[in-house]
């Protein structure tokens, strides 16, 4: 099985460990079934030697038992710690691009529930262990008391033992099934979270919702688990009636073929009942067992995904030295993705643009025109598809992507919000996070103490501002903004362009803003106009346009466009 694969590569010496714990076990119980079928064949008094013979063989069967449940314990909650780091490693440096086609609810679901049911089954493998060492102990005293009738047992149980792996291979079935729906039904509660405010303004999207998309998946989700679950139960119930039939054999059928004596009948007995517990007991490991199978099958399966597409390095330490740059060029720049809604391709570029330090740069053009995807361009969040990014005249590829990215401070329109200055360690941090705090208006909202925000929830607005903090602390050499300014009111809105930046401007850095407020374009050196995926114009204030030349194939929508700017 994977999850005993599992055990065995990430700890050969625990799993070795816990295989003897368990086989010393299995050993103490074949003592003790001998030990207690001999004192009910002889109506003598036990001897003192056969008490403390009884006494030891328990204290090494719980000592033992105690020994593989610690060792495997502890193992279980590091190789599970080791797991969820080696899997977020990998999210941290597989390409967004490819991380965005995934989603976040099927990795929250590798991340939270497929580690839980592999959890849950390491911490059963002791028990399961030593149950199984028990069957071995008490198999291997019946074949001493008559071993042409253990033959004959072992005949019956393989052919048994057929019948229940069918079983229970439909339920594994089912289980992967269930799995499935469990990537589903996530998706439903990211957009439940999400999407609490339309849901409660519309009626009839709340209740389309919890019928066609709640229901639904939490019903077939059911339906699986319940129908795996079932399987098991038979393939149990399979397992016991067959326990039952062979005590009966023997009980019945036996003395009337054979001569066996009263006390090898009784062993037989004694043994076979007192071997139905632990057989219970490997049998109800199963399912968990069978969650764990899938859950690791889905884990590698996503773990090799992953890996197959990390195509750049990405350290987790600083760089030795704060980058510099000259120029950033982007030469013929092309990317695609497939809209979602009529599943057209949209194509942005070939572009072709130039950066300098003490620039600042706006970027407008329509819904849907290309601005995010070519501010993820140029931060080095999506490598282009043809073309190429030059920085100091250096290609960009992806040995170097990662350092590349290091040069930018950003707040995309989807930001996200950390509760700490991660990853800042500057003297003077929190003094320097308390004045941009009063500068932007904060002070009254939020403190700031050992690199922690005293709060995030607050309006769209304010936490916009807040990760403007974050951007000002970084202090990296290139400042990109996506439609910071949309959620400001009048007053912050004038302060960021206005005086925010051309401070940053005057202070050497390179400053792209994508925006739609044209009465600000006066404070911008360049002005770069998207138009449905195509460069319209790259112009400096006060200048005429510098355009791309115009096909004559070329919509006279967009002719329009070009000629009304």
């Amino acid at each position: 099985m994977q999850l005993f694969r599992f055990l065995v590569r990430n700890a050969r010496g625990l799993a070795f460990l816990t295989g003897l714990a368990a086989l010393l076990s299995g050993a103490c119980n074949a003592g003790l079934i001998a030990l207690v079928n001999t004192v009910l064949s002889h109506a003598n008094h036990p001897t003192t030697m056969v008490v403390w013979t009884f006494v030891a063989l328990g204290a090494g069967k719980l000592a033992t038992n105690l020994v593989s449940q610690v060792v495997l314990a502890q193992f279980s909650q590091r190789a599970i710690a080791d797991l969820r780091r080696g899997l977020i490693h990998k999210i941290l440096a597989v390409p967004l691009r490819h991380f965005e086609k995934i989603g976040a609810p099927r990795l929250m679901v590798a991340l939270t529930e497929d580690v839980l049911n592999i959890t849950q089954a390491l911490l059963m493998i002791p028990s399961f262990a030593v149950n199984l060492a028990i069957l071995a102990g008490g198999a291997l005293y019946l074949g001493c008391l008559s071993w042409n009738v253990a033959l004959g047992m072992f005949v019956v149980i393989v052919c048994g033992a057929a019948g229940y792996r069918l079983m229970i291979a439909q339920g594994f079935g089912h289980l992967a099934m269930a799995r499935a729906e469990e990537d589903k039904l996530f998706n439903h509660f990211r957009a439940l979270t999400h999407g609490i405010k339309e849901l409660k303004l519309h009626r009839s999207r709340r209740g389309e919702f919890l019928s066609r998309h709640i229901q639904t998946t939490t019903d077939s989700y059911s339906h699986h688990n319940v129908a795996a679950e079932i399987r098991f139960v038979f393939a149990h119930t399979w397992s016991q009636l067959l326990f039952f039939a062979l005590i009966g054999l023997v009980l019945f059928l036996l003395p009337s073929v054979q001569n066996i004596s009263a006390s090898a009948l009784t062993g037989y007995v004694v043994t076979m009942l007192y071997l139905m517990g632990p057989l219970a007991g490997v049998l109800s490991s199963l399912s968990a067992f069978g969650r764990a199978e899938v859950a690791l099958n889905t884990l590698e399966q996503l773990g090799f995904s992953l890996a197959t597409h990390t195509t750049e390095t990405c350290p987790l330490d600083s760089l030795a030295d704060p980058l510099e740059f000259e120029t950033i060029e982007l030469r013929g720049v092309t990317h695609s993705y497939q809209h979602e809604k009529d599943d057209s391709q949209f194509v942005l570029g070939p572009v072709d643009l130039t950066f300098r330090p003490g620039e600042l740069v706006f970027i407008v053009g329509g819904n849907g025109s290309g601005k995010s995807t070519l501010a993820k361009i140029i931060t080095g969040l999506y490598p282009p598809e043809k073309g190429n990014v030059f920085f100091n005249g250096c290609p960009v590829t992806n040995a170097n992507r990662d350092d590349f990215r290091q040069l930018f401070s950003a707040v995309f329109s989807d930001f996200h919000l950390f509760d700490s200055l991660l990853g800042l360690r500057a003297v003077s941090l929190d003094h320097r996070a308390k004045d941009y705090l009063e500068q932007f208006h904060l002070d009254h909202k939020v403190e700031i103490r050992d690199g922690r925000l005293s709060t995030v929830d607050l309006s769209q607005g304010q936490r916009k501002r807040l990760a403007l903090l974050t951007a000002y602390l970084e202090d990296r050499p290139f400042f990109l903004f996506d439609e910071w300014a949309s959620d400001q009111d009048p007053q912050f809105k004038d302060i960021f362009y206005t005086q925010l930046l051309p401070e940053l401007k005057a202070r050497g850095k390179a400053v792209v803003a994508i925006t739609h407020d044209d009465r600000y374009f006066v404070f911008a050196d360049r002005v770069i106009k998207l138009d449905y995926g195509r460069l319209a114009y790259d112009r400096r204030v006060g200048t005429s346009c510098v355009e791309p030349p115009i096909r004559a194939h070329e919509s006279s929508a967009a002719l329009q466009a070009v000629a009304n700017l």
